[in-house]
């Protein structure tokens, strides 16, 4: 994954999946939008939610929602991982 890997600010809100390949990126309200920028580069349009509970799709060409089939595990992060994440990472003013 990007964040972790020191491409971008290194923390995230939320992380969305591939539908094509697996890819795990940040969300758009994060600051470095991997999962986003994945898409586009690899022409992958679709990605779903990588969050526990979440089940939603979302195609990043046409921006709009679609229902999708149930993926492979892992379907999310650890319930035990801090949004944003990881913790040592999210600036102190962003918890201010």
């Amino acid at each position: 994954m990007e964040c972790l890997a020191g491409d971008g600010p290194g923390w995230w809100l939320h992380l969305w999946r591939c539908a094509a390949c697996g890819h795990i990126g940040c969300c758009d309200s994060s600051p470095a939008r991997h999962a986003t920028n994945h898409a586009r580069e690899v022409r992958h349009p679709v990605s779903t939610s990588f969050e526990p509970g979440e089940s939603w799709f979302w195609n990043v060409e046409t921006e709009t929602f679609l229902e999708g089939p149930q993926l492979l595990p892992p379907t999310s992060r650890p319930e035990a991982q801090p949004v944003p994440g990881p913790k040592d990472k999210v600036p102190l003013a962003f918890w201010d």
